[in-house]
């Protein structure tokens, strides 16, 4: 178990940087959009970019602190980098390539950490060919390879697979993370991938502008979005607004659109929310349910909260199909052309025959109402 201590301050022509965060665990994730800081923050770890101000300590290491003057230089932080694209040395062959951070060491002992390091990443029999005539897979892991290869204590990777196709890049995800869990080196990485981060990191971190919206083991993320902004850099949908009509300690009641939901009282919220207040709240699409037109009567208590409207259009997505329900009452819709987004797989819209008719009630278990802090 690695820990690391962030505080940066740095600013650019165009951009201001102003992050803290601290993280346990083997490797940690900076997710958010492009242009946010993500990239940025990797080089003052790095030491490529000096902060105007901060600290960075790794397991007690400290490589930059402005208050006390101390700046270690790249070649002291004992830091391995996968830049994007990789950056290999075009003129280098894999095995140049793989033992360059070695230069220092005798010639014997590099050329032996460059064949162990080859071996273990599984680079054998590619010493001699040059970047340009490997896959991109096979860059990739020789830019891991060359980051490893000086063992350091931390390795940087910076969208480590944002150059691969998407059947290649959901294959290297897991080598990825094979070799990362294999080498036991704590890893800082960049995506703005959700998948990618929610399968790599132990631990995230959501960047937005220059700024740290929240920072959490990956599964209290996705579990608690700390506020409306963050589950929208997250790519929830169905995020809505209503307004509390009622408050218990067990429930809350909500009134949207309309209609009045029934809402379990959510661990995420420090404090519960006034009656008369303003509150966001999201339903994953996929948990509201389509009651059978042949079944039995729907009853609040056995399915939850039931809403009734239309189906206006859907989006055909392979397996799974996402419906836009409209509800019948509430006036103009919340998004758009319709309410609500649900997201069901291709064997239920066949069985229930979606396509000939439109209107639905839809059942939302209390349970599956989320309120987000405001």
């Amino acid at each position: 178990m690695s820990r690391l201590e962030v505080t940066l301050q740095a600013r650019l022509p165009d951009f201001v940087l102003d992050v803290a965060w601290s993280a346990e665990g083997r490797t940690v994730v900076l997710f958010g959009p492009s242009g946010s800081g993500k990239t940025l923050t990797l080089q003052c770890l790095a030491g490529l970019t000096t902060p105007a101000a901060g600290r960075v300590v790794v397991d007690g290491l400290v490589l930059f602190d402005a208050a006390r003057g101390i700046c270690l230089p790249p070649q002291e932080r004992q830091v391995g980098y996968v830049f994007q694209g990789y950056a290999l040395f075009p003129h280098l062959t894999v095995e140049a390539n793989v033992g360059f951070g070695l230069r220092g060491q005798p010639a014997p002992l590099a050329a032996a950490r460059t064949a162990e390091v080859l071996g273990r990443i599984g680079l054998q029999g590619l010493e001699r060919r040059y970047p340009h005539e490997l896959s991109g897979g096979q860059k990739q892991r020789v830019a891991l390879a060359r980051a490893l290869a000086p063992e350091p204590a931390l390795v940087l990777l910076d969208e480590p697979l944002s150059a691969l196709d998407a059947p290649l890049r959901r294959a290297l995800r897991e080598e990825l993370l094979a070799i990362l869990e294999g080498w036991k080196v704590p890893a800082v990485l960049v995506t703005h991938d959700l998948s990618e981060a929610y399968h790599l990191g132990e631990h995230l971190i959501v960047y937005e502008a220059g700024r740290v919206r929240q920072s959490a083991p990956r599964a209290e993320l996705l579990a608690r979005p700390a506020s409306e902004a963050v589950a929208r850099i997250l790519g929830v949908r169905n995020v809505l607004r209503g307004v509390v009509r009622d408050a218990a300690a067990d429930r809350i009641q909500l009134d949207w659109r309309g209609q009045l939901l029934d809402v379990a009282q959510s661990p995420a919220l420090p404090v519960r929310p006034a009656r008369g207040s303003a509150v966001a709240f999201f339903v994953r699409p996929e948990d509201p349910r389509l009651l059978r037109k042949d079944g039995p009567p729907p009853s609040a208590a056995h399915h939850g909260n039931i809403l009734r409207g239309t189906v206006v259009r859907e989006t055909d997505l392979g397996v799974t199909r996402t419906l836009y329900f409209r509800l019948d009452a509430g006036g103009a819709p919340a998004q758009g052309d319709y309410d609500l987004e649900i997201e069901i797989p291709r064997f239920v819209h066949q069985v229930l025959q979606l396509e000939q008719e439109p209107q639905w009630e839809v059942s939302i278990h209390r349970s599956s109402i989320y309120l987000l802090p405001t």
